[in-house]
C-alpha cells in the first residue's frame, strides 16, 4: 500500500485543522462554563459587596 506524498499531505493538513477546531471548541467551552460560575458567585453575594466590585470596576 502507497499512501503517496498528496494523501500524506491531507493526513497532515486534516490532521492540524481538527486539532485547532477542537481547542477552538474546548476553549470556547470552558469560558462558557467560567461564565457561568462567576454569575452564580455574583448571584449569592450581598448589595454591598456587589457595588463595590462595580465601584472597582469603574476605576
Amino acid at each position: 500500500m502507497d499512501i503517496g506524498i498528496l494523501g500524506l499531505l491531507i493526513a497532515v493538513v486534516s490532521g492540524l485543522a481538527s486539532f485547532a477546531l477542537g481547542r477552538w471548541l474546548s476553549n470556547k467551552r470552558r469560558q462558557k462554563k467560567a461564565d457561568q460560575a462567576r454569575a452564580v458567585a455574583e448571584a449569592g453575594q450581598s448589595r454591598q459587596v456587589r457595588r463595590a466590585r462595580e465601584r472597582q470596576r469603574r476605576r
